[in-house]
């Protein structure tokens, strides 16, 4: 067996950014550290967005930034000005190219392509077990994503962001690529929520995405034609698809952290870090691999990482309703959005607003099936 200080499973954004991390900070240079995915080339996989003030971490390598959104639905439609927020797209191959030139430079860290069998928990250390090897770490952070582990358990509602996109380009100068659709909501709603996402990355490129916040999966065709619908919907009719990408997030408030011990933290999806009530990972991402870093400087004990936070109870009760009255995402948001301002919403939802800002989101969501939720979780 060999032995390393870290042993990071994943090459996605979380496994990747923390590798990263540690490559760029010297604290580490004298520590072992292996990657393991089964995968080093990944390519255009995904396409990430979050809001952001201001110049960022990953500035150099977006694709696109807007400082307009729009958003719609049967009963409001508005395009906000977000400024000092700007609405912000990275391509996934430019981020993994990025990252990897950084943590290739350094001697200390080695990437392994092999698919993980499974890693046990021993006394002292970790045991990774892949098809052609064992490996042992004296801490392991895993990024892999096991849905087994909370898809059968009834305490926590879970519902998928699943979405299939279409990268679009026209013959002509046709799309207005000074916003993004945030959320377009005049798309049928067939008794779940439904929308679509609009990212034109110039007037003949967009990347038009069929999201839904649902517990069931549809057929692929069934995307499609809404793509399709939504496309001769707005005029554009001459258009040749240059790429698709599809997904499916986990949308839920299990405790991930219960997962953790001593010696092993699951990070990114696998570890709860994505947003439950959105399904956005990226930002929240950028910042827990930066308090991870931190963290490892000072502690040991890798159950102690893990923080209890308000926001978390505000997403179990989101996503109870989100559950329990499927049908009525729209009216939802769209009441958020109409009472609101968006500002104050992005603050929630980065989880860095305050306890008034707090109130503010509470008071512009329909009562009834929040006050519902909350006695049940309550009592």
């Amino acid at each position: 067996m060999t032995n390393y200080d870290y042993i990071i499973l994943g090459a996605g954004a979380s496994g990747l950014m923390l590798a990263y991390r540690m490559a760029s900070d010297p604290f580490f240079d004298d520590k072992s550290i292996l990657i393991i995915d089964k995968e080093k080339q990944k390519g255009n996989d995904r396409t990430w967005c979050f809001w952001e003030k201001g110049k960022g971490e990953w500035d150099d390598i977006l694709t696109k930034t807007w400082s307009k959104i729009y958003f719609g639905s049967d009963t409001h439609k508005e395009v906000i000005d977000i400024s000092p927020y700007q609405y912000k797209m990275i391509r996934s191959e430019d981020f993994y190219n990025s990252l990897q030139q950084k943590i290739e430079s350094k001697i200390n860290i080695t990437f392994l392509n092999e698919e993980v069998v499974s890693f046990t928990e021993q006394k002292f250390n970790v045991q990774v077990i892949t098809k052609n090897g064992n490996y042992i770490a004296t801490k392991l952070f895993n990024s892999i994503h096991n849905a087994e582990l909370y898809q059968f358990q009834k305490k926590y509602p879970v519902l998928q962001q699943h979405f299939v996109g279409w990268f679009v380009k026209t013959e002509e100068d046709i799309l207005d690529d000074s916003m993004a659709t945030f959320m377009d909501f005049t798309v049928p709603q067939n008794g779940n929520t439904r929308f679509m996402y609009v990212l034109p990355i110039d007037k003949k490129t967009a990347l038009f995405e069929y999201t839904l916040f649902s517990k069931e999966l549809l057929q692929l065709n069934e995307y499609e034609d809404a793509i399709g619908s939504y496309l001769k919907e707005k005029g554009v009719s001459s258009f040749e698809i240059i790429e698709k990408e599809k997904g499916s997030i986990p949308m839920t408030a299990f405790k991930f952290s219960h997962l953790n011990s001593k010696n092993i933290l699951n990070i990114g999806t696998a570890g709860g870090w994505t947003k439950a009530s959105t399904g956005y990972t990226f930002r929240n991402t950028t910042k827990k691999t930066k308090t991870l870093i931190s963290f490892l400087k000072t502690e040991n004990d890798l159950n102690k990482y893990h923080k209890k936070s308000k926001f978390w109870f505000y997403d179990l009760i989101f996503l109870d309703v989100l559950a329990n009255n499927n049908e009525e995402g729209a009216k939802l948001f769209t009441s958020m959005f109409k009472k609101a301002d968006v500002k104050t919403i992005f603050r929630f939802l980065d989880e860095e607003s305050t306890l008034f800002e707090d109130f503010k989101i509470i008071l512009s969501v329909p009562p009834k099936r929040f006050i519902q939720s909350f006695l049940k979780r309550l009592f």
